[in-house]
């Protein structure tokens, strides 16, 4: 049910459709085994209509399945587009802090694994409604040859229903316990990528890691599946006994219990006979649509809780380049390192002018990344306001203030291409020059030819990046950490000074305390308060 509400999402219409004339497919194909059935037990003067009627049938269980197919088909792709798409669009506009609790291996494991798992079972959707109409029309003949044999095997069935319904649903409890052992799985995998030169050069962390912490979560998703699979295998196993078991009610005791022509049991025989493959694949897909069902699960709390944390979304205005003066009043702003610990940030008050170079500093852990991501709008303030040029910053508003910034953080990510950049290819490649890449790194049609560079190196693309945005405010985080010793100083006297008679606004955070002389101003945090505010 959860994957015909996620369709039906699509389009009403086509669903209906699809539904529609893959049950006409499976009936017709029912059809086919009763005019069989009939057949056999009829003069030759008989078999000419029924040959008729069989070739009738056999073209209209044809074309009705092909147009299933094709209708479920087109719908199921446009769905799992639209979901990717939309998943997409809620993480890009939700809160930066809700995105960091969520954790980046849960995000990744939703859009990859539970998306695929969707579309998997998406896709065999159309063969789902052929044989379910199938074994429906079937059924239907079954009652027409005679309704006490009907109700004597839909009998059996139904205590074959319920007895594989508590195994589907236990097999369906081990895959949503798989599912949370995928979370965290990700999550080791990413500890993978991202340290495997600590886990190279520190054999014992690599072998704890392996051994207490991937081996242990892979063991325990692999015993959850193998559980899972093996009541789903049980199930269908279960469920065929019964069928068999049906077949050899019809076949060896009802005659002793019915006066049954041999025509009805030849029937019944053929029928059931017929109905074991529709039956075998829809007991083969119970564990793609249990999995899919879980994963929509999963979408759908995800999309709930980005939802709930959703940012007001807006087109930006104009970028204020004249800007004189961004305020921060009261502002407060606390996050959980731990279960145990929190840290807090305020209340701050502070004010910046336009055209200043300032640098934040502190010890590590002293606020200035929480203190630089609220300035620049990526966190809202938890208290106190932030104004700019006395205009209060709101969730309304906030995307159009968040546009007046050209950032590389400590953390940056460098995209291959010049995104949502009217600069020309001479443009960049002239900083690129500047910047003493230009015998490393082309750039063809806002395409960089490599990013495959040292991390000093990465940075400077993403400076070229910055000067390329040319926003009315610049903030740099620990930008010269991976700098070689000349392009550092190049930074604090060429690069800055530079920027500052452009016009432009500048704020680094440092730990270069020999290179403080070059600001205009020095604000030291201290445990989430500012311990000074000098100028130079």
């Amino acid at each position: 049910m959860q994957l015909i509400s996620f369709l039906l999402r699509s389009s009403r219409k086509m669903v209906a459709i699809a539904i529609f004339t893959g049950f006409l497919s499976g009936v017709s194909s029912a059809g086919l085994i009763a005019l069989i059935s009939r057949a056999l037990g009829n003069t030759n003067a008989a078999i000419g209509q029924i040959a008729g009627a069989f070739v009738g049938l056999a073209i209209l269980s044809l074309v009705t399945s092909v147009i299933s197919q094709v209708v479920l088909i087109q719908l199921a792709q446009d769905a799992v587009f639209n979901l990717r798409l939309q998943l997409s669009r809620q993480i890009l506009s939700s809160d930066l802090r809700h995105l960091e609790q969520l954790g980046n291996a849960r995000m990744l494991a939703t859009l990859t694994e539970d998306v695929q798992a969707v579309a998997t079972a998406v896709s065999s959707f159309p063969f789902l409604c052929i044989d379910l109409a199938t074994v429906i029309g079937c059924f239907a003949f079954i009652g027409s040859l005679s309704w006490i044999v009907f109700a004597m095997v839909m009998g059996l069935f139904a205590m074959a229903f319920l007895t594989c319904q508590w195994m589907l649903n236990q097999a369906r409890k081990r895959m949503v316990y798989a599912r949370e052992d995928q979370d965290i799985l990700f999550r080791h995998f990413r500890s993978i990528t991202d340290g495997i030169k600590e886990m190279k050069l520190h054999y014992p962390r690599r072998q704890v890691f392996l051994t207490k912490e991937l081996e242990v979560t892979s063991a325990s998703f692999r015993r959850h599946n193998i559980n899972a699979l093996i009541l789903f295998a049980s199930a269908g196993s279960w469920g065929k006994l019964i069928f068999f078991f049906a077949i050899g009610f019809v076949l060896f005791a009802l005659p002793s219990i019915l006066s049954i022509p041999l025509e009805t049991l030849s029937g019944y025989v053929l029928t059931f006979t017929y109905l074991m493959l529709p039956l075998d694949k829809l007991i083969l897909k119970l564990p793609v649509l249990s999995q899919a069902s879980v994963s929509l699960q999963k979408i759908e709390a995800l999309g709930l809780s980005l939802g709930n944390r959703a940012e007001a979304s807006s087109v930006p205005s104009a970028i204020a380049q004249n800007w004189q003066q961004i305020e921060l009043r009261q502002v407060a702003h606390s996050y959980h390192q731990s279960e145990d610990t929190q840290f807090t940030l305020g209340e701050i008050n502070l004010r910046l002018n336009a055209g200043e170079i300032v640098f934040i500093v502190g010890g590590n852990g002293s606020g200035k990344s929480t203190l630089a991501k609220l300035l620049t709008g990526l966190y809202a303030p938890e208290s106190g306001t932030i104004t700019l040029d006395g205009e209060p910053i709101t969730d309304a508003n906030r995307e159009s203030y968040r546009q007046h910034f050209s950032t590389v953080f400590a953390d940056f990510y460098l995209f291959d291409r010049l995104l949502g950049l009217e600069a020309t290819d001479q443009e960049a490649q002239d900083y690129l020059k500047q910047l003493q890449l230009d015998h490393k790194v082309q750039i063809i049609n806002g395409k960089f030819s490599t990013t495959e560079l040292s991390q000093g190196q990465r940075k400077r693309l993403a400076l070229l990046t910055a000067y390329l945005e040319d926003r009315p405010i610049y903030l740099f985080d620990e930008w010269a950490s991976d700098q070689d010793p000349v392009f550092r100083e190049l930074f604090y006297t060429d690069f800055l000074p530079k920027l500052k008679h452009r016009g432009k606004t500048v704020w680094v955070i440092s730990h270069d305390d020999h290179y403080f002389q070059f600001s205009d101003r020095v604000i030291k945090l201290d445990y989430g308060q500012i311990e000074y505010d000098r100028s130079n």
